[in-house]
């Protein structure tokens, strides 16, 4: 069923180029073969030399030239994808217990370490940091024992507070690439995710307390050596929500989600790490996004919109809103009016605080939200790099920043 369903769907390929009619902007689909997509939107997917964008396709994993297009497939059969190393560009990705690195031009595969704690289940979060030195993982403790929660009565048949409930004993470890020594850095009863490493900084790891995000403080910094825990975000009332954190290209900072509260009041947040400055521009509802991201310079942010189960498209007790709130666009957003101010309830006395004028860049008004778009920049930040279905079966496209037309 599956392979004819792509049968019918090469049938019909949408278009090579186009001009979006209703923004102006170019669009070029960058894939070829249906259910190709490009990576979540913090894994890093660019070639050390910036000129091509790692993608997974049906068969593994394969490699698109920004400047000719020509595909490449590096990695054939299933396999858990990680990032392309920032040093090296080899591709990293796990495969029955082990992490292994790909050459892009050769394809020559070597095992890079087996994991520690791999289970049936898999072998959880990993990534590789900025020098390619370390192997960074999150996984279940074997050693650990549950410390279950109690929820509230309203929240027993949610899954994902479930889960955050259960007190499922967490570790966070490293593996050294050249030694094969496994350091454990960090442990929790809480539902440790979405593990991240600085993209400049090979000490530096990031990771989130996962669940309900209005119960949770979500988003965490620990050294590779499992000192300086620092928590980036506090929540100062109810329903407020951070989240789906990045760090800047430079990785000076942590960008985030934020909503006070959630759904009503829209903030992309970013914390300094270094001086622990904050700075939060204020979105419009019908600007929203669910995942953003920062051009390599740090001068302008994109966002992929949201559906119509999205937060902004509910109140903060769940309800449709109507009229609806966020759109089905991929947006391009410049910052504006930065300031120091001061706001209620927030630890810090100073905040800089801005806006973010939104420009639509991709309709996806005929893109179905099951499927993330998850914004990236290219290397040179001229393109922006998504995955959308608006045509049928998922492809890899690119929006060209600058605007081809006049908006008709």
């Amino acid at each position: 069923m599956f392979a004819l369903s792509l049968q019918i769907a090469a049938a019909d390929d949408p278009p090579l180029e186009w001009i979006d009619p209703a923004t102006g902007h170019k669009i070029v689909r960058l894939s070829r073969e249906p259910g190709t997509a490009s990576l979540y939107f913090h894994q890093n997917a660019y070639s050390a030399d910036g000129q091509k964008l790692l993608v997974t396709t049906p068969h593994g994993l394969s490699t698109i030239d920004l400047k000719t297009h020509a595909i490449d497939q590096v990695v054939d059969g299933r396999i858990g994808v990680l990032v392309t190393g920032r040093k090296s560009g080899n591709i990293y990705y796990t495969r029955q217990g082990a992490v292994y690195a790909a050459d892009l031009e050769t394809h020559v595969t070597h095992e890079v370490a087996r994991v520690p704690f791999s289970t049936d289940r898999g072998t959880g979060n990993i990534t590789v940091n900025a020098d390619e030195t370390l192997l960074i993982g999150l996984t279940t403790d074997p050693d650990g024992k549950a410390t279950p929660r109690e929820l509230p009565d309203a929240n027993r048949q949610d899954r994902l507070a479930q889960r955050w409930a259960a007190g499922t004993p967490m570790l966070l470890y490293t593996v050294n690439i050249k030694t094969g020594e496994v350091k454990r850095l960090h442990t929790s009863h809480d539902w440790l995710n979405h593990l991240q490493a600085s993209p400049t900084d090979p000490g530096q790891i990031m990771f989130c307390h996962e669940g309900p995000w209005h119960f949770v403080d979500r988003i965490w910094l620990v050294r590779t050596d499992g000192t300086a825990l620092t928590k980036v975000h506090s929540r100062t009332m109810d329903m407020e929500i951070a989240g789906h954190e990045f760090f800047s290209a430079d990785g000076k900072t942590v960008w985030y989600d934020l909503q006070t509260p959630r759904s009503e009041v829209f903030w992309l947040a970013g914390y300094e790490i270094s001086t622990g400055q904050r700075t939060w521009y204020h979105l419009e509802r019908n600007g929203w996004s669910v995942h953003y991201n920062s051009s390599p310079d740090g001068t302008f942010f994109a966002g992929d919109g949201g559906g119509p189960n999205s937060v902004a498209n509910r109140s903060h007790d769940s309800k449709p809103l109507n009229p609806p709130g966020n759109g089905q666009w991929i947006y391009l957003f410049r910052p504006e009016k930065l300031r120091m101010t001061g706001l209620p309830g927030q630890t810090n006395s100073l905040i800089k605080t801005g806006v973010l004028k939104s420009e639509r860049l991709v309709d996806l008004s005929k893109h179905n939200y099951n499927l993330e778009p998850n914004v990236t920049f290219t290397p040179d930040g001229q393109w922006i790099v998504f995955r959308s279905n608006m045509h049928g079966a998922t492809h890899v496209y690119e929006v060209e920043i600058a605007k081809s037309r006049t908006e008709p």
